[in-house]
C-alpha cells in the first residue's frame, strides 16, 4: 500500500469510524445509500435495486446469494462508505468466470470456496465497488472496507474476497488494499457522436458493413417491427411489460439445461414498477404479437443489454433485436456506450469493440494468494496486449 492510502486510511480511521457487516440493505435507509451514490452509478447500485433482489428471493441464502455488505459508519452513524457484497459456495450468477481458479486451487490444495463477492448480482456490468462519501477519499475507503472483508472472512471462514466488474480507474485503490488485479475481455459499443446509423455504419470495413445491412433489412422481410417500449408506455400498464419481459426472459432460461432462473417473476414486477426510465423492454411485434425481446437497463450515459427471449425464431432476430436496434437507439438518443452484455466475440463484426474488465482478489491463504497473484498478472497483461493488438490492426486498415 503506498503512502497516500495509508494516510487516507489513518485520517478515515481517526474520524472513529465504525465498520460493520449489514445483512440485509433493508436494514440500510435508502437515503443514506443512495446517498453515497454518483452519477454513473444508478441503476445498478442503488438501493432500489438492490434491496429488489433481496426482497423478492432472487438473492437469499437459499438460492446461493448470502447478503454481507461491506459498511463503514461516522461518529454521528452516518454511513460513510458501503460495497454490495454476498458471501457464495459457487459461481452461479456472479458472472466471475472463475472456474480456472477453483481448479488450480484444488490442485494445490487449497480451498477457494466459500468466497465473498463484491458486486451486483446477474449483473456483468462495469462501475463502482466502494462507495464512499464526498469527503472520504476512494482509496481509504477501499482501504477500511477491504479490512472488513477481510477480518470478517477469518472470522467465518471464507477463504477469498473477489471484487467483480469494478471500473478500470478503481484498480490501484484495490491495489494499495492488498488485492490482485484480474481482466477479462467484453465487447461494448461506442458512440463517435454519430448523427445517423449510416454513419457507424461506414465506419465499419466493406465486408462487415454489407454483412450488417443485409441483417439489418431482415425484419421488414419478415413481417416484423421492432421498437422500444419506455418511460410512459411501461408506467401506464407496469404489470402487463413485466409480465411480457418475464415471459421472455423464461423462454432463453427454460431452453438450456444449464439456464436456471435466477430471477422470478416478483422480481420484474418490481423493476418495471419502480425503476422508471432505468428500465427498457425492446420488442420485435409481428402480426399484434410479441414474438421476441430484450431488456436494456440504463443510465445517462450507458444502455446496458441484459436479457433476451423469443417465442418464434427467426434469421438474425436476435441480432436485430439484441444488438441493432438499441444501436440505432443510442444514436438517436446521444448514448454515450452500449454494454450488450458478457461474452460474444461476435458482437465484433457487427461493430462492438472489445473492451477490458476488471476485478480484483485476495486469497487469505497467503501461499496461495502469492501464487493465484503472478498468474493473475501475467494473464491481465495478456489480455491488455491483445487489446491493444486490436486497436492497433484496427487502426492500420482503417
Amino acid at each position: 500500500m503506498d503512502d497516500a492510502a495509508a494516510q487516507a486510511g489513518d485520517r478515515a480511521e481517526q474520524r472513529q469510524v465504525e465498520l460493520r457487516i449489514v445483512q440485509s440493505i433493508a436494514d440500510i435507509e435508502q437515503a443514506a445509500w443512495d446517498k453515497l451514490l454518483k452519477p454513473g452509478d444508478r441503476p445498478f447500485l442503488s438501493w432500489t435495486f438492490l434491496e429488489a433482489l433481496e426482497r423478492t428471493g432472487c438473492v437469499a441464502p437459499d438460492r446461493g446469494w448470502l447478503p454481507f455488505h461491506l459498511t463503514a459508519w461516522g461518529p454521528s452513524d452516518e454511513l460513510i462508505a458501503a460495497a454490495p457484497a454476498y458471501i457464495k459456495n459457487d459461481g452461479m450468477g456472479d458472472f466471475s468466470r472463475d472456474w480456472a481458479f477453483g481448479d488450480a486451487v484444488r490442485a494445490v490444495g487449497g480451498r477457494f470456496y466459500p468466497k465473498l463477492v463484491v458486486g451486483v448480482p446477474f449483473s456483468p456490468v462495469t462501475g463502482r465497488r466502494v462507495l464512499a462519501a464526498a469527503d472520504l477519499d476512494p482509496a481509504a475507503a477501499a482501504r477500511l472496507l477491504v479490512q472488513l472483508a477481510a477480518h470478517t472472512a477469518g472470522e467465518v471462514g471464507v477463504a477469498s474476497i473477489h471484487f467483480l466488474y469494478h471500473r478500470g480507474q478503481d484498480a490501484s485503490a484495490l491495489s494499495g488494499a492488498g488485492l490482485s488485479q484480474r481482466v477479462m475481455v467484453q465487447y461494448h459499443w461506442h458512440n463517435y457522436d454519430y448523427r445517423s446509423p449510416d454513419d457507424w455504419l461506414a465506419k465499419l470495413r466493406s465486408k462487415r458493413r454489407t454483412q450488417c445491412r443485409r441483417e439489418r433489412r431482415e425484419p421488414a422481410h419478415q413481417g416484423i417491427v421492432i421498437r422500444t417500449v419506455r418511460g410512459q408506455e411501461i408506467a401506464a400498464d407496469p404489470e402487463h411489460w413485466a409480465e411480457t419481459a418475464f415471459r421472455l426472459y423464461c423462454t432463453t432460461c427454460d431452453r438450456y439445461m444449464w439456464g436456471g432462473r435466477y430471477l422470478n417473476r416478483e422480481l420484474f414486477s418490481d423493476l418495471f414498477a419502480d425503476l422508471g426510465n432505468e428500465v427498457e423492454l425492446v420488442v420485435a411485434e409481428r402480426e399484434d404479437r410479441v414474438v421476441a425481446g430484450a431488456i436494456n437497463l440504463r443510465s445517462d450515459t450507458h444502455l446496458y443489454g441484459r436479457y433476451w427471449g423469443c417465442h418464434e425464431e427467426h434469421r438474425f432476430l436476435h441480432f436485430n433485436v439484441c444488438l441493432y436496434h438499441s444501436i440505432d437507439e443510442c444514436i438517436a438518443r446521444g448514448v454515450q456506450v452500449f454494454e450488450g452484455g458478457a461474452g460474444g466475440e461476435h458482437k465484433i463484426s457487427r461493430g462492438f469493440e472489445p473492451a477490458p474488465v476488471y476485478s480484483s482478489h485476495l486469497f487469505m491463504d497467503e501461499k496461495l494468494n502469492s501464487l493465484l497473484g503472478a498468474a493473475l498478472r501475467r494473464d491481465a497483461k495478456r489480455h491488455l496486449e491483445g487489446i491493444e493488438a486490436w486497436r492497433s490492426n484496427r487502426q492500420q486498415l482503417g
